[in-house]
Formats: C-alpha cells, sequence, structure tokens
C-alpha cells in the first residue's frame, strides 16, 4: 500500500517522510487511495477588460451615417435594410416602392438612426460602429 500525501494528494511511496512533488511532511500511518478524497480542482475568475463585450465582437462593423444616407436617400428601395443585414425588410421595400410609403418610411429611419446613440444603434441592427 502507498500513503498519500496530506497536502497534495499525490502517492508516495511506504518508507518516505516527505512528499517529493509539494514537499509536505508524511505521516507514519499509512492510508489507502480510498480513505482520502481527491483533492478539489481550484476555480480561477478571469475578469474581462472595460469595454470589452464578447457577444458583440462577432458583430459586423457598420457605419451610422452611411446607413442614414442610404435610408433617406435610397430608402424608397430599401438598400439601407440591404446594408443593416435586414434582407427580408428590404425586399419588402423592393415590392412596395412603387407606392411612394417605403419612401417616406426610409426618410423616417434615416432621421431616427442619425438622431439615435452609438449603443442604441449597435443593439438594434446587432453591427459595431466603424
Amino acid at each position: 500500500m502507498s500513503k498519500l500525501c496530506p497536502q497534495c494528494g499525490a502517492p508516495a511511496p511506504e518508507n518516505t517522510t516527505k512528499c517529493e512533488y509539494c514537499g509536505a511532511a508524511i505521516a507514519n500511518n499509512t492510508t489507502s487511495a480510498t480513505a482520502q478524497p481527491a483533492p478539489q480542482p481550484q476555480v480561477v475568475y478571469v475578469r474581462q477588460p472595460q469595454g470589452v463585450n464578447p457577444e458583440r465582437a462577432n458583430w459586423p462593423v457598420k457605419n451610422k451615417v452611411v446607413a442614414a444616407l442610404l435610408a433617406i436617400l435610397l430608402g424608397s428601395l430599401g438598400i439601407h435594410k440591404f446594408y443593416l443585414g435586414q434582407s427580408g425588410k428590404g425586399v419588402l421595400y423592393l415590392l412596395f416602392f412603387w407606392t411612394y410609403i417605403p419612401s417616406l418610411l426610409g426618410l423616417i429611419e434615416g432621421i431616427t438612426i442619425l438622431c439615435s446613440n452609438d449603443e442604441n444603434f449597435q443593439i438594434k441592427y446587432k453591427c459595431r460602429i466603424g
């Protein structure tokens, strides 16, 4: 039978009094490997630096001014929706461009994009400011 180190739990030969791994003193009484519980793993917490959001790291980079100009100038065709990654809405704008409703909506959206702050723009369109 082998002894176990009380400090690190490593197996030690019978005739030693000091652990060869951590250097702790080992008592003369013998213990079996099943009598002592396995050492618990240590939990290490890693702190993220300020300003880094891992959820947004993979979002595409978009320019807020470009999106607003596309909405104001080409809003009737829905080009700003394609630029912002909303292809389904862009197709709807293309289908109904002849009704002039998309052009009015594009004008309103362009002004809204220009007036919104960067954080709201990033969250709404799932993009990073470039």
